[in-house]
């Protein structure tokens, strides 16, 4: 339901004058955040951030990691919910998550919308092997809240057989601009690549709708983390949020890429498209690995902004030249570390990595050259290996 409060604040932003009316009971039924209560969080959790969890617009499932002896026959977890909605089961309810996630119910103010979540607390085994190979075969087609817009999202598989949207892209923004486009036209797309399917990356125009709200381009983009739809209109650079906890020391990350870059370059400047011929538009390939928490116990995210920045970060893997190529060509970068990482921490989930691909580098601050295209396949992680 949030996404109409999306599409309320573009319009917001262009008009000139309004008039007041009494408002009527609110149609919104979202839980926008969740978090439990224990006594001993160190027995349970292996952060104290974890007792919380911020509910994305587009999310459906809620879910805690927990350590893998932990006891959750008896859990109470509350929910910040959309003004005026009502929630079944009740709002701190007890229940016994050994036996499976609980089903919660989000009804509007005005009783005409419902929403359905799953919440469940997952014990969690802090292991991953040294070399993880990414092939991208899964994807999926969703629809947005008008049923209107189809596009891709990917998921990996976990051992236990469950899934696990662990990359992330800005399609649900670029939705916001067209329900007209294609599933294969939107900026991150699945196609048949160097090894059965890729990822498909380009910076598309976002049309006579995204010069009226000052975003006119949307860049390809595809990464570990999360994108955050309801900042698509206020602050960009905080739509993606870049990491997930890892709990192995990265070394290099290799691939195979083919990259074209776009005929005219375009920045936007006083509310206006300006065309750079002159500049030739550039394809982004990196790696972060970073604390999650600061010195204060907070939890930390990086965002477009500070990817490369942020004083939490503990090392950097770049691919700094991308040449134009139409043939499957191999990519390399290695892990610079500026400081030496704590052990413990890294086997309390203290550490996050993002991998990032981009078909236009600033496409964050609307600059790129429409059509810039960028594949990315058989993607390989290499970390170190347990002593």
């Amino acid at each position: 339901m949030r996404r109409y409060s999306i599409i309320l604040m573009a319009l917001a932003a262009v008009t000139l004058s309004s008039c007041f009316k009494d408002e009527a009971p609110n149609a919104e039924c979202d839980i926008t955040k969740a978090w439990v209560h224990t006594d001993n969080m160190q027995d349970m959790f292996y952060q104290a951030t974890d007792t919380a969890v911020n509910v994305l617009y587009d999310k459906n499932e809620i879910t805690f990691t927990v350590r893998r002896n932990a006891d959750i026959t008896a859990l109470a977890p509350q929910f910040e919910i959309t003004e005026g909605a009502t929630i079944s089961p009740a709002n701190g309810s007890v229940h016994d998550f050994s036996k499976g996630p609980v089903v919660y119910t989000v009804t509007s103010e005005d009783k005409q919308w419902s929403r359905q979540y799953t919440v469940a607390f997952k014990p969690t085994v802090v292991t991953m092997p040294s070399t993880i190979i990414f092939e991208f075969e899964n994807a999926r087609l969703v629809n947005d809240d008008s049923k209107k817009s189809n596009y891709y999202k990917w998921y990996e598989t976990q051992p236990d057989g469950s899934e696990l949207e662990y990359w992330a892209s800005a399609n649900a923004g670029f939705a916001l601009s067209t329900q007209s486009a294609k599933p294969e036209d939107y900026p991150s797309a699945s196609v048949n690549g160097y090894n059965g399917k890729c990822i498909k990356l380009t910076t598309c125009s976002t049309g006579a709708w995204g010069q009226l709200v000052r975003r006119p381009l949307a860049a390809g983009n595809f990464f570990i983390g999360e994108f955050d739809v309801q900042f698509a209109l206020t602050n960009t650079l905080h739509t993606t949020r870049m990491g997930r906890p890892f709990a192995k020391k990265p070394i290099k990350v290799t691939g195979m890429y083919k990259y074209k870059a776009g005929d005219v370059f375009w920045k936007f400047v006083n509310h206006k498209i300006e065309e750079h011929p002159e500049i030739k538009d550039r394809a982004a390939i990196y790696a972060v690995f970073y604390r999650n928490h600061d010195a204060q116990g907070n939890e930390v995210m990086l965002f477009g902004e500070d990817s490369k920045t942020n004083s939490n970060i503990v090392a950097l893997a770049e691919v700094e030249n991308i040449p134009e190529t139409d043939a499957w060509s191999p990519f390399e970068m290695t892990f610079k570390y500026s400081t030496d990482i704590d052990l413990d921490e890294l086997q309390n989930q203290g550490y996050s990595l993002t991998i990032v691909f981009c078909s236009s580098t600033d496409g964050a601050y609307y600059e790129g050259a429409p059509g810039s295209t960028l594949y990315i396949d058989s993607v390989k992680l290499e970390c170190e290996e347990e002593q």
